[in-house]
């Protein structure tokens, strides 16, 4: 028999001062900041036995016993899940934090208690079971399921093997009964968790140094180090100092009431340039700006004799307009129209029903071969081909709606599709070019899984460097299309 022990990892709040029940912060408890963790995903935790309502809205179901609190980057497995696309996938997490000591009980040959033997500096392994599916019905099976055994067996049981896919990471598991792990699922929260805003509506920024409750007080002078959470009714004087990661939970007395999760409005307020791309310092970021608006205004300057000779001959053609905005999502998801020369027929949009069968996007874009594709102008064909009708995109790097490198500009209708990546790829301005326009292969029935993988791996891997590969990629491209031509 074994106790486990984590004197260092207790919550904020001493224990005399915390009512019976588990202590909250903008009135959630530590159990359900753990869902509004995962829903700022689009993920909803289902835990096997407790009834609640599995909602239509989520874009991935969480499948965990009712024991574990976890936590992992999706990241890592929104890979595996976009390529794959199995109905279940099944995670074992391996979680290998240094738990300070542990107490084991020490009998005598009759079994009599003894002593206590503590035992310093053991790492303990711990491997716990997840499952991830974006089928409602299997979370319902799930967590119908008398026990966890049997939930596990009921997956294995009604789901083809050819279905399901198996793959470990590592992560944390805390015990939900465990006061002391409690204290340590909250201050590794604290620190992974940059916008609990998304799905905490009394979430309010602090100074960049953390969130507070709009009921609590904090006067100037209050020396706080980040990150810190603060919870209603607590009052932080001026010779206060606080040293995160922190929580200071609600005052009892103050706490306002949970309210439920928004699954239809789950864009935050206001997503900042730097959210997912914190790896780029705040220099690479001014210079990555400053490249823009440089190169955008050389581009222009090289490339304007082109202009009048596309417009004429689109006016000749097919008449006005030359150029064409179609409308797109750049950061934090805010629209801007995106400016091409009109490379389709006046009527196109009344044509796109009438080409469903010929799409051969395998994603939520509409995509036709050229030559099979009767919208296109002779010109536009022409321009398309030598990338000649994105040109005027120039001018939306220079008003700041896009990057010269970054994502594929997209637009609602196909970003709805894919929100538990969405928000990584809508913390940066999408680009002109980008990873995904120099690596695409065109295969057939791969292109929105590509566009997908490399746009994730373009936020992950930002810096001025990959974005000048990219740039050399990109030109040289374009002279091998022109050769070609």
């Amino acid at each position: 028999m074994e106790a486990v022990a984590s004197p260092n990892l207790q919550p904020v709040v001493p224990v005399a001062s915390q009512p019976p029940e588990l202590p909250t912060i903008w009135g959630l408890d530590p159990v359900q900041l753990h869902a509004r963790f995962w829903a700022a995903q689009g993920v909803q935790v289902v835990r096997q036995g407790e009834p609640s309502e599995i909602v239509s809205h989520a874009e991935l179901f969480l499948l965990t016993d009712p024991r574990s609190l976890v936590l992992f980057k999706l990241s890592r497995v929104l890979e595996a899940l976009t390529w794959i696309e199995p109905q279940v996938m099944f995670i074992r997490l391996h979680d290998t934090r240094e738990r300070g000591y542990r107490e084991r009980v020490v009998t005598d040959q009759h079994g009599r208690f003894v002593r206590f033997q503590r035992l310093y500096n053991v790492v303990d392994p711990r491997l716990a079971r997840v499952a991830l599916t974006p089928e409602r019905e299997i979370a319902q099976l799930w967590q119908s399921a008398a026990d966890p055994l049997s939930g596990w067996r009921r997956l294995r049981k009604f789901i083809y093997r050819g279905e399901r896919l198996t793959m470990s990471t590592e992560g944390n598991v805390y015990e939900r009964e465990n006061r002391a792990e409690l204290g340590a699922f909250m201050q590794d929260l604290v620190q992974s968790w940059n916008r609990p805003d998304v799905t905490v509506t009394r979430a309010a920024r602090l100074d960049g140094v953390g969130w507070r409750d709009p009921a609590a007080s904090i006067e100037p002078g209050a020396r706080i180090v980040a990150p810190v959470w603060v919870g209603a009714g607590r009052k932080l004087d001026s010779t206060t100092a606080v040293i995160g990661p922190a929580v200071i939970w609600d005052d009892p007395a103050s706490r306002p009431p949970s309210e439920a999760i928004q699954w239809l409005n789950l864009e935050p307020t206001s997503l900042p340039e730097e959210a997912a791309s914190a790896n780029v310092p705040p220099l690479g970021r001014a210079f990555k700006r400053l490249f823009d608006i440089v190169f955008s205004i050389i581009a222009l300057v090289l490339t304007c004799w082109v202009y009048p000779l596309v417009m004429l001959a689109i006016w000749i053609e097919d008449g006005r307009p030359f150029l064409f905005t179609h409308r797109r999502e750049t950061l934090g998801g805010r629209e801007f129209p995106c400016i091409k020369f009109r490379s389709m027929r006046k009527d196109a949009h009344t044509l796109k029903a009438q080409l469903a069968k010929e799409n051969i996007a395998d994603g939520p874009q509409f995509a036709i071969p050229p030559e099979k594709d009767v919208r296109l102008t002779r010109v536009g064909k022409i321009i398309r081909k030598l990338d000649i009708d994105e040109l005027p995109q120039f001018i939306n790097v220079l008003l700041g709606h896009m990057s010269i490198v970054g994502p594929r500009p997209s637009p609602y209708s196909e970003n709805q599709f894919c929100p538990a990546w969405r928000e990584a790829r809508l913390s940066v301005r999408p680009g002109v070019t980008g990873l995904w326009q120099i690596k695409r292969t065109r295969r057939a029935g791969s292109d929105f899984q590509e566009w997908i993988k490399y746009d994730l791996e373009y936020v992950e891997k930002m810096s001025v460097w990959l974005d000048l590969k990219i740039v050399w990629a990109t030109i040289v491209l374009i002279l091998r299309k022109a050769s070609r031509a």
